[in-house]
């Protein structure tokens, strides 16, 4: 049993109840589940208000947490800091770090959360990375989740990473989505990076359109314009 609340954030992953009831028998405890919420900034700040304590673990709809990982070994936050990013495997093209990682977070730094297109960059203190894996991220279970994920992150990582990540860093973590070639999906994945870096550069200086990275409507409807009306689930 662990000390911590945990909050399961999905919307349409096709494999989030597995997901779920694996992280709550790793955790050893219940899991509250939000799903299916519009918005992501409204999605996170509604994690909030669902648990009861201070400090709390937040997985995405698409994390496989490793059946290893021990929560009654995690140390709470320490003043100042407002979020614990644990890595993930990247189930495509081999990188490991923080993107789609375990959280441990704050629901008052949620409460304060600014703007930002990345959501969670935008929380008021430190975030701190542990150098631990705690599970796989497993964002292609369709072409388009495998794509959606290609096309946000590298958007994001070629405008400039919001979490201080070097340009070098976020250049050769770029250059590996777009040569993803392995697992499910790989393909979409690499061809969402390269759309994904392209949309920054032609919106670098429109912090409106880039906001669209945040929409599941808009994401849905560009994906299907250039590859076709492929399965989002299964």
């Amino acid at each position: 049993m662990t000390d911590f609340d945990a909050v399961f954030l999905s919307y349409d992953e096709p494999m989030a109840n597995s997901l779920h009831s694996r992280l709550q028998r790793t955790l050893g405890g219940s899991v509250k589940r939000l799903h299916g919420v519009h918005g992501m900034r409204r999605a996170y700040r509604l994690c909030a208000e669902v648990v009861e304590r201070e400090q709390f673990f937040l997985a995405d709809g698409d994390f496989a947490v490793a059946t290893g990982f021990d929560p009654a070994a995690v140390e709470p936050l320490n003043e100042g800091i407002s979020m614990r990013v644990w890595q993930a495997v990247n189930p495509v093209n081999g990188l490991t770090y923080g993107y789609g990682g375990l959280k441990l977070i704050r629901r008052s730094a949620l409460r304060d959360m600014g703007e930002a297109v990345d959501v969670l960059a935008a929380l008021p203190g430190r975030i701190e990375f542990a150098q631990q894996t705690a599970g796989i991220t497993r964002f292609n279970q369709s072409p388009f989740h495998a794509w959606k994920a290609g096309f946000r992150e590298c958007a994001m990582l070629s405008r400039g990473s919001e979490y201080g990540m070097t340009d070098d860093d976020a250049h050769k973590r770029v250059e590996a989505w777009t040569l993803s070639r392995s697992g499910e999906f790989a393909a979409y994945a690499a061809a969402g990076a390269r759309e994904g870096v392209a949309f920054a550069r032609l919106t670098a200086r429109d912090p409106q359109q880039f906001d669209h990275l945040n929409s599941p409507t808009w994401l849905r409807e560009r994906f299907t314009a250039a590859h076709g009306d492929q399965a989002v689930s299964g």
